[in-house]
Protein backbone atom coordinates (compact mmCIF):
# COMPACT_ATOMS: atom_id res chain seq x y z
CA UNK A 1 0.00 0.00 0.00
CA UNK A 2 1.00 3.59 -1.18
CA UNK A 3 2.39 5.24 2.05
CA UNK A 4 0.53 8.53 3.69
CA UNK A 5 1.84 11.54 2.31
CA UNK A 6 1.46 13.19 5.59
CA UNK A 7 1.28 11.35 8.98
CA UNK A 8 1.04 13.21 12.27
CA UNK A 9 0.78 11.21 15.67
CA UNK A 10 0.27 12.98 18.66
CA UNK A 11 1.14 16.02 18.14
CA UNK A 12 1.19 18.71 21.38
CA UNK A 13 1.81 22.13 21.49
CA UNK A 14 1.59 24.04 24.84
CA UNK A 15 1.59 27.93 25.11
CA UNK A 16 2.29 29.88 28.41
CA UNK A 17 -1.78 30.41 28.33
CA UNK A 18 -2.95 27.69 26.02
CA UNK A 19 -2.80 24.16 24.99
CA UNK A 20 -2.95 24.59 21.53
CA UNK A 21 -2.63 21.44 20.60
CA UNK A 22 -3.73 18.48 22.68
CA UNK A 23 -1.93 14.96 21.10
CA UNK A 24 -3.91 15.69 17.67
CA UNK A 25 -3.39 12.84 15.50
CA UNK A 26 -3.93 13.23 11.39
CA UNK A 27 -3.26 11.30 8.06
CA UNK A 28 -3.64 12.51 4.23
CA UNK A 29 -3.26 10.31 1.90
CA UNK A 30 -1.87 11.15 -1.90
CA UNK A 31 -4.04 13.18 -4.03
CA UNK A 32 -6.36 13.91 -0.80
CA UNK A 33 -8.12 17.07 -0.48
CA UNK A 34 -8.22 16.93 3.59
CA UNK A 35 -10.13 19.24 5.64
CA UNK A 36 -9.16 20.50 9.21
CA UNK A 37 -12.61 21.91 10.74
CA UNK A 38 -12.81 23.95 13.80
CA UNK A 39 -13.81 27.27 15.50
CA UNK A 40 -11.79 30.16 16.19
CA UNK A 41 -8.79 28.98 18.57
CA UNK A 42 -9.07 25.59 18.35
CA UNK A 43 -5.77 24.84 16.97
CA UNK A 44 -6.10 24.59 13.23
CA UNK A 45 -3.54 27.31 12.43
CA UNK A 46 -0.91 26.24 15.17
CA UNK A 47 -1.27 22.18 13.22
CA UNK A 48 -0.25 23.43 9.95
CA UNK A 49 2.63 25.48 11.19
CA UNK A 50 4.22 22.67 12.87
CA UNK A 51 3.58 20.87 9.61
CA UNK A 52 5.25 23.93 7.41
CA UNK A 53 8.37 24.17 9.89
CA UNK A 54 7.29 27.63 11.19
CA UNK A 55 6.25 26.07 14.65
CA UNK A 56 8.20 23.61 17.09
CA UNK A 57 5.68 20.78 18.32
CA UNK A 58 6.38 20.19 22.05
CA UNK A 59 5.74 16.43 21.67
CA UNK A 60 4.47 13.96 19.08
CA UNK A 61 5.91 13.02 15.73
CA UNK A 62 5.80 14.19 12.05
CA UNK A 63 6.02 11.05 9.34
CA UNK A 64 6.55 12.56 5.76
CA UNK A 65 5.60 9.77 2.56
CA UNK A 66 6.32 6.96 5.57
CA UNK A 67 9.94 8.72 7.09
CA UNK A 68 9.79 10.36 9.87
CA UNK A 69 11.18 13.77 9.57
CA UNK A 70 12.04 16.60 12.02
CA UNK A 71 11.16 19.75 10.09
CA UNK A 72 13.40 22.54 11.14
CA UNK A 73 11.89 25.51 9.46
CA UNK A 74 9.89 26.79 6.73
CA UNK A 75 13.17 25.94 4.26
CA UNK A 76 13.16 22.40 5.03
CA UNK A 77 9.48 22.06 4.81
CA UNK A 78 9.94 23.67 1.36
CA UNK A 79 12.35 21.38 0.33
CA UNK A 80 10.35 18.25 1.24
CA UNK A 81 7.64 20.02 -0.91
CA UNK A 82 5.40 21.55 1.85
CA UNK A 83 3.75 25.11 0.37
CA UNK A 84 1.53 27.39 2.70
CA UNK A 85 -0.75 29.81 2.40
CA UNK A 86 -1.45 32.06 5.24
CA UNK A 87 -4.52 33.19 6.84
CA UNK A 88 -2.19 36.36 7.56
CA UNK A 89 -0.46 37.49 4.82
CA UNK A 90 3.40 36.95 4.28
CA UNK A 91 4.02 39.28 1.93
CA UNK A 92 6.88 42.59 1.83
CA UNK A 93 4.27 45.38 1.22
CA UNK A 94 7.39 47.25 -0.40
CA UNK A 95 8.41 44.66 -3.13
CA UNK A 96 6.43 43.94 -6.25
CA UNK A 97 4.40 40.98 -6.74
CA UNK A 98 6.72 39.33 -8.69
CA UNK A 99 9.84 40.51 -6.47
CA UNK A 100 7.77 38.50 -3.50
CA UNK A 101 6.79 35.38 -5.46
CA UNK A 102 10.50 35.07 -7.01
CA UNK A 103 12.04 35.21 -3.45
CA UNK A 104 10.31 31.97 -2.51
CA UNK A 105 11.83 30.06 -5.18
CA UNK A 106 14.79 27.83 -5.77
CA UNK A 107 17.62 30.05 -7.16
CA UNK A 108 18.36 29.90 -10.58
CA UNK A 109 15.18 32.27 -12.15
CA UNK A 110 15.11 35.81 -13.37
CA UNK A 111 12.44 38.54 -12.19
CA UNK A 112 11.29 38.41 -15.93
CA UNK A 113 10.44 34.26 -16.11
CA UNK A 114 8.95 34.89 -12.26
CA UNK A 115 6.53 37.39 -13.74
CA UNK A 116 5.47 35.48 -16.82
CA UNK A 117 4.78 32.58 -14.82
CA UNK A 118 3.15 34.30 -12.33
CA UNK A 119 0.28 35.35 -15.50
CA UNK A 120 0.13 32.13 -16.96
CA UNK A 121 -0.59 30.48 -13.25
CA UNK A 122 -3.07 32.84 -12.79
CA UNK A 123 -4.73 32.61 -15.86
CA UNK A 124 -5.24 29.20 -14.92
CA UNK A 125 -8.17 29.91 -12.74
CA UNK A 126 -9.28 32.92 -14.20
CA UNK A 127 -7.53 35.65 -11.53
CA UNK A 128 -5.94 38.95 -12.66
CA UNK A 129 -2.70 39.47 -11.43
CA UNK A 130 -0.01 42.15 -12.28
CA UNK A 131 3.14 40.99 -11.46
CA UNK A 132 4.69 44.63 -11.65
CA UNK A 133 2.16 46.07 -8.54
CA UNK A 134 3.92 46.94 -5.44
CA UNK A 135 2.25 44.69 -2.99
CA UNK A 136 0.87 47.92 -0.84
CA UNK A 137 -1.58 48.76 -3.42
CA UNK A 138 -2.93 45.42 -3.17
CA UNK A 139 -6.55 44.92 -1.42
CA UNK A 140 -6.77 42.24 1.21
CA UNK A 141 -8.29 39.88 -1.96
CA UNK A 142 -5.86 40.53 -4.46
CA UNK A 143 -3.11 39.92 -1.88
CA UNK A 144 -5.10 36.68 -1.40
CA UNK A 145 -4.93 35.60 -4.80
CA UNK A 146 -1.03 36.43 -4.85
CA UNK A 147 -0.45 33.75 -2.14
CA UNK A 148 -2.17 31.44 -3.62
CA UNK A 149 -0.26 31.38 -7.02
CA UNK A 150 3.40 31.85 -5.66
CA UNK A 151 2.50 28.75 -3.82
CA UNK A 152 1.11 26.80 -6.91
CA UNK A 153 4.36 28.08 -8.55
CA UNK A 154 6.59 25.81 -6.56
CA UNK A 155 4.49 23.08 -8.05
CA UNK A 156 4.42 21.68 -3.89
CA UNK A 157 3.42 17.54 -2.98
CA UNK A 158 1.26 19.01 0.21
CA UNK A 159 -0.33 22.58 -0.15
CA UNK A 160 -1.74 23.97 3.38
CA UNK A 161 -4.27 26.51 2.51
CA UNK A 162 -5.34 28.49 5.64
CA UNK A 163 -8.53 30.31 4.53
CA UNK A 164 -8.14 30.61 1.01
CA UNK A 165 -11.31 31.74 -0.31
CA UNK A 166 -12.36 34.43 3.07
CA UNK A 167 -11.81 36.85 0.48
CA UNK A 168 -12.53 35.48 -3.26
CA UNK A 169 -16.14 35.94 -5.23
CA UNK A 170 -17.87 32.88 -5.75
CA UNK A 171 -16.89 33.01 -9.03
CA UNK A 172 -13.20 32.74 -8.06
CA UNK A 173 -14.06 30.05 -5.75
CA UNK A 174 -15.43 27.56 -7.88
CA UNK A 175 -12.30 28.31 -10.37
CA UNK A 176 -10.11 27.75 -7.35
CA UNK A 177 -12.30 24.58 -6.58
CA UNK A 178 -10.66 23.32 -9.92
CA UNK A 179 -7.80 23.83 -9.82
CA UNK A 180 -7.55 21.99 -6.44
CA UNK A 181 -9.08 19.14 -7.57
CA UNK A 182 -6.32 18.80 -10.54
CA UNK A 183 -3.29 19.23 -8.23
CA UNK A 184 -5.01 16.64 -6.41
CA UNK A 185 -5.23 14.38 -9.28
CA UNK A 186 -1.40 14.97 -10.02
CA UNK A 187 -0.89 13.27 -6.40
CA UNK A 188 -0.60 16.36 -4.84
CA UNK A 189 -2.40 16.51 -1.12
CA UNK A 190 -4.11 19.28 0.12
CA UNK A 191 -5.12 20.59 3.71
CA UNK A 192 -7.72 22.99 3.60
CA UNK A 193 -8.83 24.95 6.69
CA UNK A 194 -12.13 26.61 6.14
CA UNK A 195 -14.99 27.84 8.27
CA UNK A 196 -17.52 27.76 5.65
CA UNK A 197 -18.84 24.12 5.68
CA UNK A 198 -20.58 24.19 1.92
CA UNK A 199 -16.50 24.46 0.61
CA UNK A 200 -15.74 21.30 2.55
CA UNK A 201 -18.60 19.31 2.00
CA UNK A 202 -18.70 20.25 -1.63
CA UNK A 203 -14.88 19.73 -2.07
CA UNK A 204 -13.12 18.15 0.38
CA UNK A 205 -12.81 14.01 0.95
CA UNK A 206 -12.24 14.07 4.69
CA UNK A 207 -12.40 16.21 7.53
CA UNK A 208 -10.58 16.27 10.41
CA UNK A 209 -12.36 18.21 13.63
CA UNK A 210 -10.67 19.86 16.00
CA UNK A 211 -12.43 21.41 19.32
CA UNK A 212 -10.17 23.03 22.07
CA UNK A 213 -6.64 21.76 20.87
CA UNK A 214 -8.34 18.18 20.22
CA UNK A 215 -10.07 15.54 17.68
CA UNK A 216 -13.68 15.07 17.96
CA UNK A 217 -13.98 13.33 14.69
CA UNK A 218 -12.82 12.32 11.33
CA UNK A 219 -15.65 12.07 8.99
CA UNK A 220 -16.42 12.20 5.23
CA UNK A 221 -17.98 15.56 4.81
CA UNK A 222 -20.05 14.50 1.65
CA UNK A 223 -21.78 12.59 3.91
CA UNK A 224 -22.25 15.18 6.89
CA UNK A 225 -24.95 18.58 7.15
CA UNK A 226 -23.80 21.72 7.92
CA UNK A 227 -25.52 20.96 11.38
CA UNK A 228 -23.75 18.12 11.95
CA UNK A 229 -20.24 19.51 11.38
CA UNK A 230 -21.23 22.14 13.33
CA UNK A 231 -22.07 20.41 16.07
CA UNK A 232 -18.41 18.48 16.31
CA UNK A 233 -17.05 21.68 15.90
CA UNK A 234 -18.45 24.34 18.23
CA UNK A 235 -21.09 21.69 20.75
CA UNK A 236 -23.86 22.94 19.43
CA UNK A 237 -25.35 24.36 15.93
CA UNK A 238 -24.71 28.14 15.32
CA UNK A 239 -27.45 30.30 15.74
CA UNK A 240 -30.09 31.62 13.35
CA UNK A 241 -29.39 34.85 12.16
CA UNK A 242 -33.23 36.60 11.52
CA UNK A 243 -33.28 40.03 10.98
CA UNK A 244 -36.06 42.04 12.00
CA UNK A 245 -38.02 44.47 9.41
CA UNK A 246 -35.87 47.60 8.97
CA UNK A 247 -37.04 51.22 10.84
CA UNK A 248 -35.34 53.73 8.86
CA UNK A 249 -35.12 56.90 10.63
CA UNK A 250 -32.94 60.16 9.79
CA UNK A 251 -30.60 60.44 7.11
CA UNK A 252 -26.62 59.51 8.46
CA UNK A 253 -24.33 59.81 6.58
CA UNK A 254 -24.47 61.41 2.68
CA UNK A 255 -22.70 61.45 -0.17
CA UNK A 256 -23.08 63.30 -3.16
CA UNK A 257 -21.21 62.57 -6.30
CA UNK A 258 -18.20 62.30 -4.72
CA UNK A 259 -15.28 61.83 -7.65
CA UNK A 260 -11.31 61.76 -6.37
CA UNK A 261 -8.58 60.37 -8.24
CA UNK A 262 -6.60 57.68 -6.96
CA UNK A 263 -3.76 58.27 -4.66
CA UNK A 264 -1.48 56.33 -6.78
CA UNK A 265 -1.04 54.31 -10.04
CA UNK A 266 -2.36 51.33 -8.87
CA UNK A 267 -5.50 52.71 -7.15
CA UNK A 268 -8.69 53.25 -8.78
CA UNK A 269 -10.62 56.66 -9.68
CA UNK A 270 -13.90 57.23 -7.57
CA UNK A 271 -16.63 58.25 -10.09
CA UNK A 272 -19.82 60.62 -8.61
CA UNK A 273 -20.18 58.28 -6.27
CA UNK A 274 -23.55 58.68 -4.21
CA UNK A 275 -25.23 57.00 -1.16
CA UNK A 276 -27.77 57.20 1.43
CA UNK A 277 -27.32 55.90 4.83
CA UNK A 278 -30.26 56.02 7.12
CA UNK A 279 -30.53 55.25 10.95
CA UNK A 280 -31.77 52.04 11.55
CA UNK A 281 -30.60 50.16 8.19
CA UNK A 282 -28.10 48.17 7.30
CA UNK A 283 -26.48 48.93 3.41
CA UNK A 284 -24.48 46.38 1.82
CA UNK A 285 -22.02 47.02 -0.25
CA UNK A 286 -20.70 44.52 -2.95
CA UNK A 287 -18.01 44.03 -5.73
CA UNK A 288 -15.16 41.99 -6.45
CA UNK A 289 -11.97 42.88 -4.85
CA UNK A 290 -10.09 45.73 -6.28
CA UNK A 291 -12.92 47.77 -7.59
CA UNK A 292 -12.85 51.34 -5.26
CA UNK A 293 -13.28 49.79 -1.92
CA UNK A 294 -10.24 51.05 -0.72
CA UNK A 295 -10.58 54.25 -1.64
CA UNK A 296 -14.08 54.56 -0.64
CA UNK A 297 -13.72 53.28 3.02
CA UNK A 298 -10.60 56.11 3.36
CA UNK A 299 -12.83 58.71 1.82
CA UNK A 300 -15.55 57.64 4.43
CA UNK A 301 -13.40 56.73 7.13
CA UNK A 302 -11.22 60.23 7.07
CA UNK A 303 -8.17 58.17 6.09
CA UNK A 304 -8.32 60.44 2.73
CA UNK A 305 -9.44 63.76 3.89
CA UNK A 306 -9.93 65.60 0.09
CA UNK A 307 -13.02 65.40 -0.29
CA UNK A 308 -14.52 68.52 -1.73
CA UNK A 309 -17.07 71.06 0.51
CA UNK A 310 -20.42 69.53 0.30
CA UNK A 311 -19.96 65.91 -1.33
CA UNK A 312 -19.89 63.69 2.50
CA UNK A 313 -21.79 64.76 5.42
CA UNK A 314 -22.86 63.19 8.23
CA UNK A 315 -25.76 63.98 10.72
CA UNK A 316 -25.88 67.05 8.06
CA UNK A 317 -22.40 68.28 8.88
CA UNK A 318 -19.61 68.50 6.35
CA UNK A 319 -17.03 65.96 7.46
CA UNK A 320 -15.09 65.34 4.07
CA UNK A 321 -11.92 67.61 4.92
CA UNK A 322 -12.22 66.26 9.01
CA UNK A 323 -9.97 63.75 10.19
CA UNK A 324 -10.90 60.20 11.82
CA UNK A 325 -10.50 61.60 15.12
CA UNK A 326 -13.23 64.32 14.23
CA UNK A 327 -15.57 62.23 12.76
CA UNK A 328 -15.45 59.63 15.48
CA UNK A 329 -16.80 62.37 17.56
CA UNK A 330 -19.74 62.90 15.82
CA UNK A 331 -20.43 58.92 16.51
CA UNK A 332 -18.73 57.59 13.14
CA UNK A 333 -16.62 54.07 13.81
CA UNK A 334 -14.78 52.11 11.33
CA UNK A 335 -13.60 48.57 10.88
CA UNK A 336 -11.38 47.94 8.16
CA UNK A 337 -10.84 44.94 6.42
CA UNK A 338 -6.66 44.96 7.09
CA UNK A 339 -7.39 43.63 11.11
CA UNK A 340 -3.16 43.21 11.61
CA UNK A 341 -1.75 46.82 10.74
CA UNK A 342 -4.66 48.32 10.55
CA UNK A 343 -7.57 47.25 12.81
CA UNK A 344 -5.17 46.42 15.33
CA UNK A 345 -0.99 46.83 16.75
CA UNK A 346 -0.10 43.02 16.66
CA UNK A 347 2.85 44.18 19.43
CA UNK A 348 0.89 45.71 21.89
CA UNK A 349 -1.60 44.41 24.13
CA UNK A 350 -5.70 44.25 23.87
CA UNK A 351 -6.49 47.07 26.24
CA UNK A 352 -4.00 49.12 24.58
CA UNK A 353 -4.93 48.52 21.51
CA UNK A 354 -8.60 49.83 22.71
CA UNK A 355 -6.76 53.11 22.81
CA UNK A 356 -6.27 53.17 18.70
CA UNK A 357 -10.21 54.59 18.65
CA UNK A 358 -11.95 54.35 22.06
CA UNK A 359 -10.72 57.63 24.26
CA UNK A 360 -13.14 56.18 27.88
CA UNK A 361 -10.31 55.61 29.72
CA UNK A 362 -8.13 58.57 29.07
CA UNK A 363 -8.38 61.23 31.58
CA UNK A 364 -7.52 64.92 32.09
CA UNK A 365 -3.86 65.72 31.06
CA UNK A 366 -3.59 62.79 28.62
CA UNK A 367 -3.15 60.14 32.08
CA UNK A 368 -4.24 56.96 31.10
CA UNK A 369 -7.10 55.06 33.73
CA UNK A 370 -5.19 51.52 33.38
CA UNK A 371 -7.24 49.81 35.75
CA UNK A 372 -10.57 51.39 33.60
CA UNK A 373 -8.84 50.42 30.30
CA UNK A 374 -8.07 46.75 31.29
CA UNK A 375 -11.48 46.38 32.37
CA UNK A 376 -12.98 47.91 29.01
CA UNK A 377 -11.44 45.20 27.47
CA UNK A 378 -12.39 42.68 29.49
CA UNK A 379 -15.82 43.39 28.93
CA UNK A 380 -15.24 43.93 24.71
CA UNK A 381 -13.31 39.56 25.33
CA UNK A 382 -16.28 38.35 27.27
CA UNK A 383 -19.11 39.98 25.41
CA UNK A 384 -17.99 38.74 22.20
CA UNK A 385 -16.36 35.08 23.52
CA UNK A 386 -12.76 36.22 22.50
CA UNK A 387 -10.57 33.62 23.40
CA UNK A 388 -7.41 35.00 24.60
CA UNK A 389 -5.22 35.23 28.19
CA UNK A 390 -6.76 38.28 28.96
CA UNK A 391 -6.60 41.67 27.99
CA UNK A 392 -2.90 42.60 28.80
CA UNK A 393 -2.35 39.50 26.18
CA UNK A 394 -0.53 41.28 22.30
CA UNK A 395 -2.74 41.23 19.48
CA UNK A 396 -0.55 38.77 17.87
CA UNK A 397 -1.22 35.71 20.17
CA UNK A 398 -4.90 35.44 18.90
CA UNK A 399 -5.73 33.57 16.02
CA UNK A 400 -7.17 35.45 12.90
CA UNK A 401 -11.13 34.87 13.89
CA UNK A 402 -10.43 35.72 17.48
CA UNK A 403 -8.73 39.23 16.90
CA UNK A 404 -11.16 39.71 14.29
CA UNK A 405 -14.19 39.63 17.03
CA UNK A 406 -12.42 41.56 19.17
CA UNK A 407 -11.94 44.47 17.00
CA UNK A 408 -15.54 44.61 15.86
CA UNK A 409 -16.57 43.99 19.06
CA UNK A 410 -14.09 47.28 20.09
CA UNK A 411 -16.71 49.66 17.73
CA UNK A 412 -19.67 48.02 18.66
CA UNK A 413 -18.86 48.27 22.25
CA UNK A 414 -18.49 51.99 21.32
CA UNK A 415 -22.15 52.41 20.68
CA UNK A 416 -21.79 54.61 17.32
CA UNK A 417 -24.29 56.27 15.39
CA UNK A 418 -22.59 54.92 12.49
CA UNK A 419 -20.78 51.75 11.77
CA UNK A 420 -18.61 50.85 8.89
CA UNK A 421 -17.67 47.67 8.72
CA UNK A 422 -15.10 46.13 6.22
CA UNK A 423 -15.30 42.32 5.71
CA UNK A 424 -16.84 41.90 8.99
CA UNK A 425 -16.72 37.54 9.15
CA UNK A 426 -13.54 36.93 7.35
CA UNK A 427 -11.83 33.95 8.83
CA UNK A 428 -14.62 33.37 11.57
CA UNK A 429 -16.08 30.12 12.32
CA UNK A 430 -19.93 29.78 12.50
CA UNK A 431 -20.39 30.42 15.97
CA UNK A 432 -18.70 33.76 15.82
CA UNK A 433 -19.88 34.40 12.44
CA UNK A 434 -23.15 34.43 13.67
CA UNK A 435 -22.34 36.40 16.67
CA UNK A 436 -21.65 39.48 14.81
CA UNK A 437 -23.93 39.11 12.43
CA UNK A 438 -26.09 38.96 15.35
CA UNK A 439 -24.26 42.03 16.97
CA UNK A 440 -24.47 44.28 13.70
CA UNK A 441 -28.11 43.18 13.66
CA UNK A 442 -28.52 44.64 17.29
CA UNK A 443 -26.88 47.88 16.44
CA UNK A 444 -29.18 48.70 13.54
CA UNK A 445 -32.41 48.17 15.62
CA UNK A 446 -30.95 50.04 18.29
CA UNK A 447 -31.05 53.16 15.46
CA UNK A 448 -27.08 52.88 14.14
CA UNK A 449 -26.72 53.50 10.36
CA UNK A 450 -24.29 50.46 9.44
CA UNK A 451 -22.51 50.30 6.18
CA UNK A 452 -21.09 46.72 5.21
CA UNK A 453 -18.49 46.14 2.31
CA UNK A 454 -18.17 42.87 1.92
CA UNK A 455 -17.06 40.20 -1.00
CA UNK A 456 -19.56 37.65 0.79
CA UNK A 457 -22.62 37.87 -0.91
CA UNK A 458 -24.42 35.21 1.74
CA UNK A 459 -23.58 37.60 4.27
CA UNK A 460 -25.23 40.99 2.67
CA UNK A 461 -28.02 39.10 1.67
CA UNK A 462 -28.64 37.96 5.12
CA UNK A 463 -27.73 41.46 6.35
CA UNK A 464 -28.57 44.14 4.11
CA UNK A 465 -31.92 45.67 3.59
CA UNK A 466 -30.36 47.91 0.84
CA UNK A 467 -27.74 46.63 -1.66
CA UNK A 468 -25.42 48.65 -3.85
CA UNK A 469 -22.47 47.38 -6.21
CA UNK A 470 -19.07 48.74 -6.87
CA UNK A 471 -17.30 48.36 -9.78
CA UNK A 472 -14.94 50.07 -11.52
CA UNK A 473 -14.91 53.23 -9.45
CA UNK A 474 -18.67 53.42 -9.22
CA UNK A 475 -21.55 52.99 -7.33
CA UNK A 476 -24.64 50.88 -8.80
CA UNK A 477 -28.38 52.52 -7.62
CA UNK A 478 -29.77 50.91 -4.14
CA UNK A 479 -31.89 47.61 -4.52
CA UNK A 480 -34.01 46.34 -1.93
CA UNK A 481 -32.54 42.81 -0.60
CA UNK A 482 -36.61 41.60 -1.47
CA UNK A 483 -36.00 42.67 -4.81
CA UNK A 484 -32.46 41.34 -5.44
CA UNK A 485 -30.90 37.87 -6.43
CA UNK A 486 -27.23 36.56 -6.84
CA UNK A 487 -27.78 36.81 -10.31
CA UNK A 488 -28.54 40.72 -10.33
CA UNK A 489 -26.03 41.20 -8.36
CA UNK A 490 -23.54 39.22 -10.36
CA UNK A 491 -24.14 41.33 -13.34
CA UNK A 492 -23.95 44.07 -11.74
CA UNK A 493 -20.21 43.42 -10.47
CA UNK A 494 -19.54 43.60 -13.87
CA UNK A 495 -20.78 47.19 -14.11
CA UNK A 496 -24.26 46.37 -16.28
CA UNK A 497 -26.70 48.07 -14.21
CA UNK A 498 -29.03 50.03 -15.55
CA UNK A 499 -27.42 53.99 -16.25
CA UNK A 500 -23.77 52.56 -16.22
CA UNK A 501 -22.97 50.90 -20.03
CA UNK A 502 -22.71 54.88 -20.91
CA UNK A 503 -20.72 56.30 -17.86
CA UNK A 504 -18.16 52.73 -18.81
CA UNK A 505 -18.03 53.86 -22.55
CA UNK A 506 -17.07 56.91 -21.58
CA UNK A 507 -14.43 56.14 -19.10
CA UNK A 508 -13.19 53.63 -21.38
CA UNK A 509 -12.70 56.20 -23.86
CA UNK A 510 -10.74 58.91 -21.69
Amino acid sequence: MTAPRLELREITKQYPAVLANDRVSLTVAPGEIHAVLGENGAGKSTLMKVVYGAVRPDGGEVLFDGRPVRIRGPHEARALGVAMVFQHFSLFDTLSVAENVWLGLPPGQSLADTSRRIREKAAEYGQEIDPERPVHTLSVGERQRVEIVRALLVEPRLLILDEPTSVLMPQAVERLFVTLRRLAATGCSILYISHKLDEIRALCHRCTVLRGGRVTGVVDPTQETNASLSRLMIGAEPPQVTPGPPRAGELALALRGLSLPRTDRFGMDLHEVSLDLRAGEILGVAGVSGNGQQELLAALSGEDPRSPPGALSLFGVDVGRQSPARRRALGLHFVPEERIGRGAVPTLSLAQNLLLTRRDSVRAGGWIARGALAAQARAVIERFGVKAAGPQAAARSLSGGNLQKFIVGREVDAQPRVLIVAQPTWGVDVGASAQIRGALLALRDAGCAVLVVSEELDELFELADRLMVISRGRLSPPVARADATVALIGEWMSGLWPGAPAARTEEASS
